[in-house]
């Protein structure tokens, strides 16, 4: 835990819903386990605003130490693809593409300013649409072999393994060859994009981590993305916590390079 005095601050990209609690608006809606993770890490969550503007997405990255992406709805397919049958249209969940438009921002400036990045489920898979990857529509569709992603019912629970790349961040934050995990996804990684190697797989072959290539490193001080969702699992499995604590590390480790 750090000095609680300045911790580092980690922006949220949270999700919307149409009617929320006081009025009948659009509302921002962020699930409570996010902000929890990254402050059992000892960092201190800020929640990114519901703007368009890139000028204030980019004050809000330049005041902040790091950045998370979560987990949410489907991601308009047009950014991705531009050939999708009504069969697998009809696997959508309702698209919001306007948070699409904010994170793909979002994303830019993070890249732009250097800035830690940790990205889960749908932040996971809209990273990849950023750099120029693509997506699975629908698992079951499109890869009738694969195990069932999505077990809403068991969502806080681990339900397969996935298969960590030695080398990679994943297998060095966790501490294992393996990971368990939860899945309530069923869309997935594709074509993954150029600057990232996957680095986490479950048994079918469904990339569950992502970092950059070597060779691309360079391009930010930490970067990971996992298909899971391990602010669900960190009370009860501590190598799930230190995702977030490696993420509150980075920030401050890059945010004292930059006194």
């Amino acid at each position: 835990m750090f000095n609680m005095k300045s911790p580092p601050l980690i922006l949220i990209s949270p999700s919307t819903e149409s009617k929320g609690a006081e009025f009948g608006d659009t509302s921002i809606s962020l699930s409570e386990n996010y902000p929890r993770a990254i402050m059992a890490g000892g960092g201190a969550p800020l929640t990114l605003p519901c703007t368009l503007s890139r000028e204030l997405v980019a004050e809000c990255v330049r005041r902040c130490d790091g950045v998370l992406l979560t987990g949410g709805d489907d991601i308009e397919p047009k950014l991705y693809t531009n050939k999708l049958s009504p069969r697998l249209r009809k696997t959508l969940s309702p698209v919001d593409y306007e948070r699409d438009l904010r994170e793909l921002l979002l994303i830019d400036e993070v890249f732009r300013q250097q800035k830690p990045l940790l990205a889960i489920c749908r932040g996971h898979q809209i990273l990849n649409v950023a750099l120029g990857g693509t997506l699975v529509v629908d698992i079951p569709s499109q890869l009738p072999k694969a195990i069932n992603h999505r077990r809403l019912d068991k969502g806080s629970e681990v339900v397969h393994e996935a298969r960590l790349t030695d080398d990679s961040l994943l297998a060095k934050i966790t501490g294992g060859q393996t990971l368990g995990v939860n899945s309530t996804h069923h869309q997935a990684v594709a074509r993954i994009a150029k600057p990232l190697r996957a680095t986490a797989r479950s048994a079918d072959g469904v990339v569950e981590g992502m970092e950059l290539r070597p060779e691309a490193a360079r391009l930010l001080p930490f970067l990971l993305a996992v298909q899971f969702h391990p602010e669900r699992l960190v009370t009860r499995h501590p190598e799930h916590q230190k995702i977030f604590s490696s993420l509150t590390l980075a920030c401050d480790l890059n945010r004292r390079k930059s006194l």
